[in-house]
């Protein structure tokens, strides 16, 4: 095998808003809009000077040379105006807008973009269809960008209209295509899906052409987007069509995204195949380039130098003779990024070779005005002095990389300048400076939190890398010493901060907006945040009504994981026992006796845990203290953060649900007998409505909890929680409904809190094994469904252990003024103390997240 196995990097999946082909000309001997072909273009750009300009414009606008295009398109609006040509001057400012947004001149796309859809709505004659649907798919783009998906959303339905209206089926399948990316970002997922498996129909109807090649290349780069393991099938389609039609200017694309699909898949084999096929099939100097660049990071990401250095020279000289342009200077960015990711980089190519290509980068870059390249350049070349300990360049550099970010107002180059800078002053010993740079960093991350999916198109950077080191690393700055009230507050809103991120990242959206301090919710609650730092284990104790508490463990973060890894193993009932306590009290060290010992706890009935890293995979319940167990002491809760719902408490004189699941074998799952009888148990504790096997489809489920106001959903069927987005699902008789989806079906009553879920039970899910984040998928799931609370398994438990507990537990649920966090707990002290289940296997997986009250 050429690649070992090895963990999949977390990718920013780059968002496809598509600006489409732009093929449109008017000259004044043509009296209708039309689409035209590159031959006609090529006739008409000779009967007039501003006509040869909008091509001129375009063909720099396809290279990558938008600064350019943006003079060539401002020339070409301001001789069609002194002609007195109101659509082809509209048509040239709509051009010009799209070129803006591409150097982030924000302002100054949406002045070109407004002013030439004046000149639409007021020219005589007026404007045909196709005109209107470029300008408004130019200003959809837009409004996306800036937030407004509703809008966008809106303008790109209406677009659709007058593309089809002109008959040209790429400008309204393209029109589609975003609308299903609006759809995503409002939080529609079901209509996204529906929207593109409609058009998978539609494409696959059409007779092969470069069109439908064209149109199944987008739509699998938005079903990868998205999370769709349709995507590949998608493209490989695509693929196979353009072969038949000989479609060859496409093929190079095709191959290069399929190739990417094989990355994220971890298939590094097929990733390699495709990416030479790409670079093989192209006569293209850009896409031989990516192709080649491609195969250079995917050697270097698996640990494969020798095979990279070869192709490091080709590299060079291939960047060396493009021209200067959008795609040549971010190609040549990511090459040294990749390298800069190494310690030992200069074995393949020498460090002053690096540096010298990024100082060309950085001139090219202020040549065709594009100063996000240059800022993006700047930085690479810093991180290459800091590798060298040459910090007053370093420093020098960063600075400049973070003031031009600053005027672009352009937050993740901030994120990362502003982080490189506060490293450089850690290392030099300037604990505030690099306290206040940090601060910076941390603050632009969290301002681009919906766009984190989107950022860096050409240099895409991992989450673990890029976003989460810095949060940690502020913490750990904050905490040094002895860190005043000041300093603990922020260091929590920090730990807080990261779980949100991380969310963020799991969703490849925004997902969380309503925030609450947690530990204001229940003054008889103390919250615990632990937090895993390079060199300590730090503990923040917050209660209501008191000053933040800080204790801390000197163990390395390895050590640290070690022994959370050796514990989760020894939770296998066929393991040492023995071994399990011994592992268990050395945690309950680490997390609870030293707050005991301060009488933190003092009227203290539930502990609240904002875990993090690999403590999440372990069931707190489940710490023992040498006698008992913790959940024998408090009631446990865990807390994806301060993003709770307004607390209330559950009304026990109106408690209902609705209780679904399967007991049957189902699409290779294995049966589960225990169900049938664990629905009928809880309807008969509680008011239910059923859905049992066939009847539990997504739609059912859909539908009842629409016309229901059960507070409680239970379902009782296979499903995994996984960091992988695409693996996190739930089963349903008709097939699996995924995070996303299963997330907006719950919340199918609206807004509005009082219909919200009070509780959502997942009682034979698990989360994926061996995989150290899957706990992100349940918290995930806790957050976006808009369920109070939910209650889930961190492993697979026995049907008959799950039919008992929740038995218990909706027994408990009924009494007066009782917890849902009080409720789980007596019912898994009732297995301890009165089964044969005793063991914590059996018990402590059950964990309820979100609010416990």
């Amino acid at each position: 095998m050429l690649f070992p196995i090895k963990q999949r990097r977390w990718l920013y999946i780059n968002l496809i808003i598509l600006s489409l082909c732009l093929t449109i000309t008017i000259t004044p001997a043509v009296a209708s809009l039309q689409v035209l072909t590159t031959s006609t273009l090529n006739v008409l750009a000779s009967t007039s000077q501003a006509s040869n300009w909008l091509e001129q414009g375009r063909n720099l606008y396809r290279s990558g040379r938008f600064a350019e295009a943006v003079t060539i398109w401002e020339t070409a609006a301001q001789q069609y105006q002194a002609q007195g040509d109101r659509l082809n001057e509209a048509l040239s400012l709509s051009y010009l807008s799209l070129a803006q947004q591409e150097l982030n001149q924000w302002e100054a796309a949406s002045q070109s973009i407004e002013q030439s859809l004046k000149l639409l709505q007021t020219s005589i004659p007026s404007a045909d269809a196709i005109l209107w649907a470029q300008a408004l798919n130019t200003q959809a783009n837009l409004q996306f960008h800036n937030g407004k998906a509703e809008i966008a959303l809106e303008n790109w339905q209406q677009a659709q209209k007058y593309y089809e209206q002109a008959g040209d089926k790429m400008g309204s399948l393209g029109s589609q295509i975003n609308q299903a990316q609006a759809f995503q970002s409002l939080g529609f997922y079901r209509r996204s899906k529906e929207q593109l498996e409609t058009l998978t129909q539609k494409l696959r109807a059409m007779p092969d052409s470069e069109i439908k090649v064209s149109g199944l290349r987008s739509l699998g780069l938005a079903l990868q987007m998205i999370g769709d393991g349709k995507s590949k099938e998608v493209l490989e389609e695509s693929l196979a069509i353009a072969r038949q039609t000989q479609t060859t200017t496409q093929l190079s694309s095709i191959l290069l995204s399929l190739g990417k699909t094989a990355v994220d898949l971890q298939n590094p084999e097929a990733a390699l195949d495709y990416f030479q096929q790409a670079q093989q099939l192209t006569t293209n100097p850009s896409d031989r380039l990516q192709a080649r660049l491609a195969q250079f990071k995917l050697f270097l990401d698996y640990d494969k130098p020798e095979l990279a250095t070869p192709l490091a020279p080709q590299l060079q000289q291939q960047l060396r003779e493009l021209p200067p342009s959008h795609t040549s200077l971010y190609a040549a960015i990511n090459f040294v990024a990749t390298l800069n990711r190494r310690s030992n980089s200069e074995q393949i190519v020498p460090l002053k070779d690096q540096a010298q290509l990024m100082a060309v980068t950085v001139k090219s870059a202020q040549q065709i005005q594009d100063a996000q390249a240059e800022a993006y350049a700047l930085y690479q070349w810093a991180k290459l002095y800091r590798r060298t300990q040459q910090l007053s360049q370093a420093q020098q550099l960063s600075q400049k990389s973070l003031d031009i970010a600053r005027q672009l107002q352009s937050e993740d180059i901030i994120a990362q300048s502003a982080w490189q800078v506060g490293q450089l002053y850690k290392e030099q010993g300037d604990r505030q400076e690099a306290i206040t740079a940090y601060t910076e960093a941390v603050k632009a991350l969290k301002s681009i939190r919906g766009d984190l999916v989107a950022i860096n198109r050409d240099i895409q950077f991992s989450f673990r890398e890029s976003v989460e080191p810095v949060y940690r690393e502020l913490v750990s700055l904050l905490l040094d010493r002895q860190p005043s009230q000041a300093a603990l507050i922020q260091a929590r809103d920090l730990i807080e901060g990261l779980q949100v991120a991380e969310l963020d990242n799991f969703f490849r959206e925004a997902c969380l907006d309503k925030s609450q301090q947690i530990d204001q919710v229940d003054p008889n609650a103390t919250v615990i945040y632990p937090i895993i730092l390079p060199d300590r284990l730090a503990i923040i104790l917050s209660k209501t009504g008191q000053p933040l508490r800080y204790y801390a463990t000197q163990k390395s973060q390895v050590e640290v994981e070690q022994t959370l890894d050796k514990l989760l193993v020894s939770f296998n009932p066929v393991s040492d026992f023995q071994e399990r306590d011994r592992l268990s009290q050395e945690i309950y060290s680490w997390l609870i006796r030293p707050a005991e010992m301060d009488r933190a706890f003092k009227d203290t009935q539930t502990l609240v845990f904002v875990l993090d890293g690999r403590l999440r995979n372990i069931p707190i319940a489940a710490l023992y203290d040498g006698k008992q167990y913790l959940i024998e002491k408090y009631a446990v809760a865990l807390s994806p953060g301060m993003q709770l719902m307004a607390a209330r408490s559950l009304q026990q004189n109106h408690i209902s649900a609705i209780v679904g699941g399967i007991s049957e074998s189902r699409n290779g799952f294995s049966a589960l007998p225990a169900v049938e009888s664990e629905v009928k148990q809880i309807s008969k504790t509680v008011p239910s409505s059923t859905l049992l096997n066939e009847q539990f489809t997504s739609q059912a489920l859909a539908n009842r909890v629409k016309s229901s106001s059960a507070g409680i959903v239970h379902l009782a069927t296979h499903g995994q929680f996984s960091s992988r987005l695409e693996d996190t699902f739930l089963l349903t008789w008709d097939g699996e409904v995924n995070v996303k989806e299963l997330s907006e079906l719950l919340k199918n009553r609206g807004n509005e809190p009082s219909k919200a879920i009070e509780l959502l039970v997942l009682s034979a899910c698990d989360t994926a094994a061996g995989d150290d984040r899957a706990v992100l998928g349940l918290a995930g799931l806790a957050v976006k469904s808009g369920a109070r609370s939910t209650i889930a398994t961190l492993w697979p438990v026995k049907d008959q252990v799950a039919e008992m507990l929740m038995t218990h537990f909706y027994d408990q649920l009924r009494q007066p003024k009782i917890t849902k966090a009080e409720a789980l707990r007596q019912a898994q002290i009732n297995t301890i103390r009165q089964t044969d289940f005793h063991d914590p296997f059996f018990w402590s997986a059950f964990v309820l997240v979100g609010n416990w009250l």
